[in-house]
């Protein structure tokens, strides 16, 4: 910079200011020459805009306006081309045309671009050919050669270059990398590994059993590698199936229904494999498709016994005897060998043992008589077994009908109860019967009424057939006294129309009621008849009452003599009185063997020694004693004595023979004491002479005790 007024005297100073002044630019004060203190890039700044002023070096004031002018940068090429990825990712479908678009890549210069060719920059393909090829300006990337299969080369790495200069020499370049991957296109169809394949299975695999797989490959992936196969022809088309595995891609040979060695061993099938996806474009390739011989060879197994029928049904009348034959199964051995079978019933399906089978020709017969009333169907299982292999068996289900025989008469639907007015008229109807019956003819029900013969002519009644297995009860005569009759019991016979005719007598209940006008019933009690001589109420009343009273007395009565009854022969201890029971029974002496054995006292010891008293409760129980059994053939007197003295030393013993033990005896008796006491505590023998004085009631007991002495000399 220089100023108009600098005389070169060093009287001015000159200044700067602005973009980079004092750091990027400086200016020599006295001579006004700007200068840079560094390299400059324009890529970081292209302008600089600075402010330069002379001033007076004494004063300091500007001897010049400031002057502003503005620095550019000029570009030049030191920046070479950089690409916006450093590595691209591309794929191509397999058997593309050339000139298939695959991906397009830029590169960028910083350099100038209005400058020069400092920024003009040209693509270039420096590996990847002759497979690709690249547009020098787009950057653009396709194929360049036809027919590129995946099959044989998948991924591809192709470098691209990027020159400025337009590609001059002394350009500057960079480089980038292109990972091309060629994605399948379904362009091979499957192929089976071998033409024939062999499986074996036995002839008990039940449908839907697996034999085999079989296997096509093709050489595509994903799901233009997909197979599906499926049988075209052969022998077994409808016997056997094939699925395929979605995971392996594999064929399946199943079971479609059941095999039997007996009438065909081998199979052979033509299995097809094919894409279910196919491009049209490439069909001039061949058929997508594959096929495979398979044979398939049955085995023998020990099967059990077949049924000539999946089911049975037989029908047997109910009135059947036991040991009637109703039908018969059938079953063989299906195997060659054809072994015997033997026949069973499964008694789980029969626990009432109601049918039986002959084990050797199958034939179904009764055990028990039937009743289809009780159950119209039978479900029974038979089972038939091998013989030489009990563990070769098979069922079959067996439904027996019991056919319907008329065993049952019929009977009234309900119990019938109806009434007739007292001024009812002749041939009015009081009620209508209906009946049932538990038989089911083929023709259906046909019943017939009527009045039992013993009450049909002097009836007041008449039944009246409707013929529609309805019947009517009509009056036969005009007004009823119910307080001459107030019930009436009609016996009606019903008949059914089947054989053997089937008959019951069922009875209708007819009460004679009091109804108003218009039949509806009021009263069916009969009331007291009052005639002009009668009583009056108060009469009727007190009647009554006299009854009433005469029944309470009676209860009172019957309830004082229950009472005596429950009270014991003495009371206790401190009631010391003679007690008399009176027995109405008068026994029958030594003649009577029905009332009493008198051989169990010559024999005591068949005396049961625990047997307690029956005609009282007692209080206690102990354990009796056991005492010595008196010898053989010892007076009864004897036996009675020890027995005597034996329950009087032990007050523990209960009485037996029903003698009541007295502590004490009253003296207010006109007769002698009749206790035998006494008798243990004197030596001589008691005179019984005194009983044939009491009269005719105590003659057997005088004749009993009386010829003791005339027993005892003999």
């Amino acid at each position: 910079l220089h100023s108009d007024q600098d005389r070169g005297d060093g009287s001015l100073k000159y200044i700067l200011s602005g973009d980079g002044a004092g750091d990027l630019f400086i200016i020599n004060e006295n001579t006004g020459d700007i200068q840079a203190t560094k390299r400059l890039d324009r890529e970081e700044k292209p302008v600089y805009i600075l402010r330069a002023q002379a001033i007076n070096r004494k004063t300091g004031r500007p001897v010049e306006p400031e002057s502003e002018f503005i620095i550019k940068i000029h570009d030049i090429n030191d920046n070479e081309p950089i690409f916006t990825k450093e590595v691209y990712t591309a794929t191509v479908p397999e058997m593309s045309d050339v000139g298939t678009f695959v991906v397009q890549v830029t590169a960028t210069d910083a350099d100038d671009p209005t400058y020069g060719n400092s920024a003009k920059v040209v693509y270039s393909i420096l590996q990847g050919q002759p497979y690709f090829s690249v547009e020098s300006e787009t950057g653009i990337i396709k194929t360049a050669l036809l027919n590129m299969d995946r099959e044989n080369r998948e991924q591809y790495q192709v470098v691209i270059q990027a020159k400025d200069m337009g590609g001059q020499m002394g350009g500057l370049s960079g480089t980038t990398t292109v990972n091309i991957t060629l994605t399948d296109v379904n362009d091979n169809p499957p192929r089976f590994p071998q033409s024939t394949y062999q499986f074996k299975t036995p002839e008990s695999s039940p449908p839907g059993t697996p034999i085999g797989r079989i296997k096509a490959s093709d050489a595509d992936v994903g799901e233009n590698a997909e197979i599906e196969y499926s049988i075209t022809e052969g022998e077994g088309l409808d016997m056997f199936d094939v699925i395929t595995d979605q995971e392996t891609q594999e064929g399946i040979i199943t079971v479609k229904k059941l095999l039997d060695f007996e009438k065909k061993k081998v199979y052979t099938l033509k299995v097809e494999a094919s894409n279910p996806h196919v491009e049209p474009r490439f069909l001039y390739l061949g058929p997508f498709k594959d096929s495979a011989t398979v044979r398939i060879m049955v085995e023998d197994v020990d099967e059990p016994p077949v049924f000539s029928k999946l089911a049975y049904t037989l029908q047997i009348r109910e009135d059947a005897q036991i040991n009637t034959t109703i039908g018969s199964v059938t079953a063989q051995d299906p195997d060659a060998a054809r072994n015997p079978v033997k026949y069973s019933v499964d008694r789980h399906t029969d626990m009432d043992r109601i049918f039986n089978i002959d084990s050797g020709n199958g034939s179904i017969f009764t055990s028990k008589l039937l009743d289809r009333e009780t159950l119209l169907w039978h479900n029974i299982t038979v089972i038939a077994t091998e013989i030489n292999n009990p563990k070769q068996s098979s069922r079959v289900p067996l439904y027996i009908k019991v056919l319907d025989v008329n065993d049952n008469p019929p009977e009234f639907a309900e119990f019938y109860e109806t009434f007739v007015c007292e001024k009812a008229k002749a041939d009015q109807l009081i009620q209508t019967l209906r009946a049932v019956d538990k038989d089911d003819p083929y023709s259906g029900h046909q019943f017939s009424f009527s009045l039992a013969p013993e009450a049909a002519s002097g009836s007041n009644f008449t039944i009246q057939d409707n013929k529609d297995n309805t019947a009517g009860i009509f009056t036969r005569k005009n007004g009823y006294n119910r307080h001459e009759m107030s019930l009436y019991l009609l016996p009606v016979v019903i008949s059914d129309n089947d054989y053997p005719v089937q008959s019951s007598t069922g009875t209708v209940t007819v009460r004679v009621c009091a109804c108003d006008r218009q039949g509806n019933m009021q009263s069916c009690h009969a009331e007291a008849l009052v005639h002009p001589t009668g009583l009056s109420t108060g009469a009727l009343i007190a009647i009554l009452l006299c009854i009433v009273t005469l029944l309470v007395t009676v209860v009172l009565f019957a309830a004082l003599r229950r009472q005596r009854k429950k009270e014991p022969l003495i009371i206790s201890k401190e009631d010391i009185r003679d007690n008399i029971v009176s027995y109405n029974d008068e026994g029958g002496g030594e003649e009577d063997t029905q009332a009493f054995d008198i051989g169990t006292l010559r024999n005591p010891e068949a005396i049961e020694d625990s047997k307690l008293r029956r005609d009282i409760v007692p209080e206690a129980l102990f354990l009796p004693r056991r005492t010595p059994a008196a010898r053989d053939n010892t007076d009864v007197r004897d036996f009675i004595n020890q027995r005597l003295k034996e329950n009087d030393t032990d007050p523990t013993a209960p009485p037996y023979d029903s003698l009541a033990t007295y502590a004490y005896e009253g003296a207010g008796s006109v007769a002698d004491s009749l206790s035998s006491l006494e008798s243990v505590t004197t030596d001589g023998d008691q005179d019984y002479d005194y009983l044939s004085d009491w009269g005719p009631r105590f003659k057997k007991l005088a004749d009993m005790y009386g010829g003791v002495d005339s027993d005892k000399d003999s």
